[in-house]
């Protein structure tokens, strides 16, 4: 029976057994294993077996052509990986400390912050720490907070949903996000938009923007079907009373997105930030159509059961004040 005391726990346990927890959840097998932590089976086997009667908990299952956890090996995989990361993360700053550098930081974003955001905070710190090492990603909140879960990352600027609420993450809004359907430039319903400004005076004009009815039947540049963004799209347009557009390409990729206009009358649906990207830079141009399907807020995610490296610190703050300048109001207070 395991002492409930937690000192039982951390005095008996080794730390080459925590690295045999997390190489046999990656390799399933106690063979592999072994020869990954340069010890013989036997010895792997019977470290295991000391642990199993250590915490009177059996962790892996012995099946015919490998091992399997246990949900007791599933707790204990979680948190040995959480306590390595933690050594591997100690190691590191202390390295970089001794070379006089402040450490590694690795951050993720999705493509709105990615295009607005983060570029100036990154230049900023870099500004202010030359030897700071700093890795960006960039893809979808979901990806992003998946390998924030595996130490991969140690800020994310993304959204939660309904799914993340049971996880340990520390979440401090910064803005929500609108949608804007953008074409090429020249396309024939920005010379129709002129010419309707043209036919009358400018106050008229402005307050006569392209209607979802003028573009139901136009061919669409979507995100993916099981997309937020997709949702709210197709919703937009059944609130007003329209069959959402059939005549579609799906795809996320905004690269292939800015080609695809540029040959083509295609309308395609992007963030309004990253839409005022390509347009500063004469890529595409921004209907005036009213996009009634903004996204939910996005802002600045951490693990709350892990603590921030100096170097994350700094990174976290310059993020911070850069989306003061961009999006003109202090951050809301953090919430978990």
């Amino acid at each position: 029976m395991l002492e409930t005391s937690p000192w039982y726990v951390r005095t008996r346990l080794k730390t080459r057994q925590l690295l045999l927890v997390a190489a046999l959840a990656e390799e399933g097998n106690i063979h592999r294993a072994a020869a990954a932590l340069n010890m013989t089976q036997p010895a792997a086997s019977k470290l295991l077996r000391e642990l199993e009667e250590m915490l009177g908990a059996l962790l892996f299952e012995r099946m015919p052509r490998g091992m399997r956890p246990t949900l007791y090996g599933d707790a204990l995989i979680r948190h040995a990986r959480a306590v390595l990361g933690s050594l591997d993360q100690a190691q590191e700053e202390l390295t970089a400390l001794k070379a006089g550098r402040l450490g590694h930081v690795a951050v993720g974003a999705i493509t709105s912050p990615g295009v607005r955001v983060l570029p100036a905070a990154v230049a900023a710190v870099k500004r202010t720490h030359a030897n700071m090492r700093i890795s960006v990603e960039i893809d979808a909140s979901n990806v992003l907070l998946e390998h924030l879960a595996q130490d991969k990352l140690d800020v994310v600027l993304g959204r939660l949903s309904a799914e993340h609420d049971k996880l340990a993450l520390r979440y401090e809004a910064l803005t929500g996000e609108p949608v804007c359907a953008v074409v090429r430039p020249g396309h024939p319903l920005l010379a129709a938009c002129a010419n309707a400004a043209d036919a009358t005076d400018a106050a008229d004009a402005a307050n006569k923007p392209l209607a979802l009815a003028d573009v139901a039947r136009a061919t669409w540049v979507v995100p993916p079907v099981a997309s937020v963004l997709r949702h709210r799209f197709e919703l937009m347009f059944q609130r007003a009373s329209l069959a959402p557009p059939s005549n579609v390409v799906e795809t996320p990729a905004l690269l292939f997105i800015t080609r695809v206009l540029e040959q083509s009358d295609m309308i395609a649906v992007l963030t309004g930030d990253v839409a005022r990207y390509y347009a500063a830079h004469g890529m595409v141009a921004i209907l005036p159509l009213p996009m009634d399907c903004q996204m939910d807020d996005f802002g600045i995610i951490t693990r709350s059961d892990k603590l921030l490296s100096p170097a994350a610190e700094v990174m976290i703050e310059a993020l911070r004040a850069v989306s003061v300048e961009v999006y003109g109001a202090t951050p809301p207070e953090a919430q978990t």
